[in-house]
């Protein structure tokens, strides 16, 4: 995206570019673009300031006469995201979501099922469709074993009242 930025800008193809083109006046220009004409978030701006650098680090070991030029490239800063703030289900909201599924029917008592661990145990949609039932362990000390992302993976205790689900029989 750079380079084709970089070619309406200057009129050069890619090919013809010289690094002193792709100063940081030019590269803070590309970032407003991207924000500003694109429409891209922060973060994807920031996704892309993070790739420049990673080749302007690169450019600094093969043409070290440019180094004034590549270290003010470097010292575009990322400008800070908005964090989305994490909401939490009240207590009557779980209440009236785990109401809703009616428990008769058999698909009812698998959405119960499926809302409640999540509840229980925090595990994303991704991690709750991935358990088989190797994964579950009903009695005492119920718990569910979720192979999700790396610094999550492991069991994950249920809520401490007792299982209302029994194994299929």
């Amino acid at each position: 995206m750079l380079l084709l930025y970089a070619q309406d800008r200057t009129g050069k193809q890619p090919c013809q570019l010289d690094l002193a083109d792709l100063d940081a006046p030019f590269v803070a220009g590309f970032l407003d673009h991207l924000e500003h004409e694109r429409g891209n978030s922060v973060r994807t701006r920031n996704a892309r300031l993070a790739a420049i650098r990673s080749f302007f680090r690169y450019a600094a070991l093969c043409h070290p006469e440019h180094a004034g030029l590549i270290a003010r490239v470097l010292a575009i800063p990322a400008k800070k995201a908005e964090r989305n703030e994490l909401c939490y289900l009240s207590k009557p909201e779980a209440d009236a979501l785990l109401a809703a599924p009616d428990r008769d029917t058999w698909t009812g008592r698998r959405d119960h099922a499926l809302l409640d661990a999540a509840i229980d145990t925090g595990l994303r949609v991704s991690e709750l469709t991935g358990l088989r039932n190797r994964d579950v362990g009903l009695g005492a000390g119920a718990h569910l074993n979720c192979a999700g992302r790396a610094a999550n993976a492991g069991p994950r205790r249920c809520a401490s009242r007792p299982p209302q689900y029994s194994r299929p029989g």
